[in-house]
């Protein structure tokens, strides 16, 4: 259930709230945003999308070298573009990546250093060359050197040995790349002794790192971390070394990834101590680190980070209830007295907490203060996430003591919740509309063979999350079933939502019927394995009382963990507030009132810019209205459009997180309303029997593609087309969704990475230059995913060309257009 703020005069709950405590005066310096990283976050140039890469102003990220063998995709020279052009930070390059096993080939430093002066001569040469870290050996601890291990004199032999190869690596990278940045240690865990040795050595050779890494992989970091972070910072004092940069190149666990409760948890205690942080890498490449669902929808999780991305302003001092324990309410919050904003990011624990902010100044806020409650829910590693439901919206005095205390009810351990604090202004803010809600746990339902698994807990911290710690598996007889028995307050239709894994190697079916009556047939595409939990969203009509929804085994095993039934008020909606958008220039923002939604009105004028982060749940047609005082330009996949106050206009929105930019002459802008359920009127739409192909690409018959066949063996040659010939009403900006497949893989013998691949095509339109497109891997050969291509058709026939003259291209089912302003 989601957290809920407790009615004006309503009883307070039995058991005391827990206490959050915000001190807006005790400023922590300047929000970093240090710890959005992640190892092997991206996969190619476009996995994952640019509108699910920029959003996060990542600062920094963990790549092969390039060619390296570890794994199939993620050079860094490769990824670099997509990453520079989103805003990113600084790409350290994992140099024994370079090797194919793990663990690396002990094949000793004179098999190393040509490979180490191969990868400084080509990051040397990068046009962007100073924006990459080297990163000369990884978790020396246990790779090559064991410097973990307790007998001192064994110890002390194995640290000479690493010292020794540390300042050759150190001192040839340097030969090749004078002003090189290098990092390390990294070790895979933290070694008070070796740093310490370390520190002494690098010092006197004049080999010290610029950066210094170690990697924090156990649950217990939550509870140590700062134990480690003061540590390090008292053995520089010791040796006489100013702070360096430092760089936690590796941090959590399966069960925390995707997770925006446990995500809070890690992201503060780095954020606190100023230090960088890049989430490990688990599972696969291109997903920053889980957080990313497909290439551009976001997961619960994405919407932490893009929450995290919003802070402004310093960080200031947060009291959790409990500092420094695993998996507890732990939070971080920001102040920006320019634009007169104070946001928390709180989580980690259920049931009821209030947060107490501290010293909220009248001469920024005024009397009264705004507060804004929104919640990020977990929806599995897979699981769409849609714009985080705002859960109240109030207008709260400021006491006599300059504090303001947020109550929230029935927190959720796996949510993530958001308080904005704006100058309260004149009117009523609009009440928030939260529709009813209610969630069942698989393994308290009645199971009719099959077998409640253990999930994602402290003491098995790299299994994967569950809800509840537990799921439902081994579901694979033809009498398998689970059956819920549900509670609804009234007549109506509910939307249900199934968190499920699916590892068959194709879409799997499950029977779902209600209170015995004639089965439906849910289908569940394909997930990374069992417990990569996806979310299936599913219609049903249900009368008002208590029913028995049964999911029984169809054609192929599915695990299920949880269902969710929420009330369906209508087609989706959602409303952006524009003093929460990105911005550039100098907008102003204007508080004088807190009537709608609530924070107030950003004031732009010529060369000002506001971005938006829309969700879309499917590629279509949504109605996109700015609510604003005078006219205003809206950006949108290559399109600019004028639209008046007020007015709506109908656009077309990919699947996912959509970029909107907002600009005007001079207008104050309250927010961005869209709403829809992605229309396909109107759009265009293409079999692929209808191509005409060529050099040996081919239709194969699919029971799965849409209309019984897709284009297969399509590239690998420059012979080798499908071309389409499309018939465009009008000319103009269009968005082109493929849907294909692909399921390219190699098998490094990683336990613990699925190296997946990904395929490309050459779209050529008419007689334009061609676009280059990466299909991210479906997770098998029959799911089809879409992916949105914004191109430019004239009125009348186009011819839509797709090639791959070196390599495979996906393999494509259809294609449809959308004119981006229907």
């Amino acid at each position: 259930m989601a957290a809920t703020l407790p009615a004006a005069g309503s009883a307070t709950a039995a058991a005391d709230p827990q206490r959050l405590t915000v001190d807006l005066a005790a400023s922590e310096g300047p929000v970093m945003l240090g710890a959005n990283g992640a190892l092997y976050g991206l996969g190619d140039d476009g996995v994952p999308a640019d509108a699910a890469l920029e959003p996060l102003k990542i600062t920094s990220i963990s790549q092969k070298p390039q060619g390296g063998l570890q794994h199939p995709n993620g050079d860094a020279l490769s990824v670099s573009k997509s990453f520079f052009r989103n805003g990113g930070g600084e790409i350290n390059v994992m140099m024994q990546d370079i090797y194919a096993k793990w663990p690396y080939e002990d094949l000793g430093i004179d098999d190393y250093l040509p490979k180490v002066d191969k990868i400084a001569k080509e990051v040397s040469a990068d046009p962007d060359s100073d924006r990459f870290v080297y990163i000369p050996f990884n978790e020396p601890d246990q790779i090559w050197y064991k410097l973990g291990v307790s007998d001192q004199a064994q110890y002390e032999a194995n640290r000479d040995r690493f010292f020794k190869d540390w300042k050759t690596v150190y001192q040839r990278i340097r030969a090749t790349d004078p002003d090189a940045r290098i990092a390390g240690p990294n070790e895979a865990a933290y070694h008070s002794r070796l740093l310490k040795d370390f520190l002494a050595f690098a010092k006197r050779e004049n080999v010290l790192p610029q950066i210094m890494t170690w990697h924090e992989l156990g649950s217990g970091s939550l509870r140590d971390f700062q134990a480690h972070y003061d540590n390090y910072r008292a053995l520089e004092r010791e040796a006489g070394i100013a702070p360096l940069k430092i760089n936690i190149d590796e941090y959590a666990n399966r069960r925390d990834l995707s997770v925006p409760g446990q995500l809070v948890q890690w992201v503060s205690m780095f954020e606190r101590n100023k230090v960088y942080a890049n989430m490990a890498y688990w599972d696969a490449a291109g997903n920053m680190s889980g957080h990313v669902v497909r290439s551009g929808i976001p997961n619960g999780g994405w919407w932490f980070f893009r929450w995290y991305a919003g802070l402004t302003g310093d960080t200031v001092k947060v009291t959790p209830p409990q500092p420094n324990a695993i998996d507890t309410l732990q939070g971080l919050a920001s102040l920006d007295t320019s634009r007169r904003q104070a946001q928390v990011l709180l989580g980690g624990s259920a049931g009821d907490s209030d947060v107490v902010v501290r010293n909220v100044a009248r001469s920024l806020f005024g009397r009264t203060v705004t507060a804004t409650v929104a919640e990020a829910a977990w929806s599995g590693y897979e699981g769409q996430h849609a714009t985080p439901r705002v859960l109240a919206r109030t207008k709260v005095k400021v006491a006599a003591d300059g504090s303001v205390t947020v109550p929230l009810r029935g927190m959720d351990k796996m949510s993530a919740y958001r308080i904005v604090l704006t100058p309260g202004g004149s009117g009523t803010p609009t009440a928030a509309s939260v529709p009813w809600t209610a969630s069942y746990e698989a393994e308290d339902a009645a199971i009719t063979d099959g077998k409640v698994y253990t999930q994602g807990t402290v003491s098995n911290a790299n299994g994967y999350a569950a809800s509840g710690t537990k799921d439902v598996g081994s579901l694979n007889q033809a009498t398998s079933k689970v059956d819920f028995t549900v509670t609804v307050p009234k007549d109506g239709t509910y939307d249900l939502a199934i968190l499920y894994g699916n590892q068959s190697g194709a879409p799997a079916t499950q029977r779902l019927s209600i209170d015995g009556a004639a089965p439906l047939t849910v289908s569940y595409p394909s997930t990374e394995n069992w417990t990569y939990r996806a979310k299936k969203d599913v219609t049903v009509r249900l009368s008002a009382g208590t029913h028995q929804l049964a999911l029984a085994k169809g054609d192929r095993e599915v695990t299920l963990d949880r269902i969710d039934l929420i009330a369906h008020d209508g087609e989706p909606s959602a409303s952006y507030e524009a003093t929460l958008a990105d911005i550039s220039g100098k907008p102003s923002y204007d508080y004088s009132s807190s009537a709608g939604v609530g924070t107030g009105a950003l004031v732009l004028r010529s060369g000002d810019k506001a971005v938006f982060d829309v969700y879309a749940p499917r590629d279509g047609y949504y109605t996109v209205v700015p609510h604003a005082s005078a006219p205003v330009r809206l950006a949108l996949h290559g399109e600019t459009v004028t639209a008046a106050p007020g007015k709506p206009l109908r656009l077309y929105l990919v699947a996912g997180n959509n970029r909107l930019a907002l600009t005007a002459r001079h207008a104050s802008v309250g927010s961005l309303h869209v709403s829809g359920d992605g229309s396909t009127r109107g759009t265009l739409s293409y079999e692929g029997a209808s191509a005409t192909l060529a050099g040996g690409a081919r239709l194969v018959d699919s029971a799965h593609a849409s209309a019984g066949s897709y284009i297969g063996w399509l590239g690998n040659s420059p012979s080798s087309t499908a071309e389409f010939t499309v018939d465009a009403p009008k000319a103009g900006r269009y968005v082109l969704v493929v849907h294909y497949a692909h399921n390219d893989r190699r098998d490094n013998g990683h336990a613990y990475n699925t190296d997946i691949m990904s395929r490309a095509a050459d779209i050529t339109v008419g007689t334009a230059a061609p676009l280059k497109a990466t299909f991210k891997n479906t997770w098998s050969w029959d799911d089809y995913w879409t992916l949105g291509v914004p191109v430019d058709l004239k009125k009348g026939a186009n011819t839509v060309t797709f090639r791959n003259a070196t390599a495979w291209a996906p393999n494509i089912d259809r294609i449809e257009l959308g004119r981006v302003v229907g």
